[in-house]
């Protein structure tokens, strides 16, 4: 497993995915739920943090079929780390989950 951290904000159609490249580059993409388990099964084994509510319990098991690390994290653990003055603002959220 590489040293790559991924923060994933789960949603009903498209997840979102933020990351930094060892380059220092920041990454954001969105996946529709469809290809979600794709994107993962072509890249190499991670760290993938997600904020823990129903649906990551599934999604966390999935990933770790595919040999991912997966840590789930209460919102109380996110929240101070969103910016704009601590709204919770769903293209925030995942920022501040790795």
């Amino acid at each position: 497993m590489n040293n790559l951290v991924i923060g994933v904000d789960i949603a009903k159609r498209v997840f979102q995915l933020h990351w930094v490249e060892e380059s220092g580059e920041i990454k954001s993409v969105q996946v529709r739920r469809e290809k979600f388990l794709e994107h993962f099964a072509n890249r190499a084994l991670c760290l993938v943090g997600m904020e823990a509510c129903g649906g990551s319990q599934h999604w966390a098991r999935e990933l770790q079929k595919l040999g991912h690390e997966v840590r789930l994290m209460s919102a109380r653990m996110v929240k101070p780390f969103v910016g704009r003055g601590g709204e919770w603002s769903k293209p925030w959220d995942y920022a501040a989950i790795p």
